[in-house]
């Protein structure tokens, strides 16, 4: 599904205008700095969780030797920050239905 057709659905359902269903989809999701609340917390160290659907969170992912695939030379990946997701318990019924 793509972000306008998001905006349908999400317009259709809350009976809102598509071009503010677009900007509650922005509200919640954007990735610019400074806007979107799931980046917003995660940018702070917090994690973002919606009961039943899962949690956002960052974590630390440590330096490690890899391998470039086309040369097969070896590499170092530096230690960085990454957003992780764990499923909730009720979409994870959902979708094993």
């Amino acid at each position: 599904m793509t972000k306008d057709e998001f905006a349908e659905k999400l317009a259709a359902t809350c009976d809102l205008s598509k071009a503010k269903a677009l900007e509650v989809i922005d509200a919640i999701f954007s990735t610019k700095p400074r806007e979107g609340i799931i980046a917003i917390e995660l940018d702070a160290g917090r994690e973002f969780g919606l009961v039943g659907f899962g949690t956002w969170k960052t974590r630390k992912s440590a330096a490690r030797t890899g391998r470039n695939p086309k040369t097969g030379e070896s590499i170092e990946i530096a230690a960085r920050k990454v957003v992780s997701f764990k499923v909730g318990a009720g979409l994870k019924a959902r979708v094993a239905e």
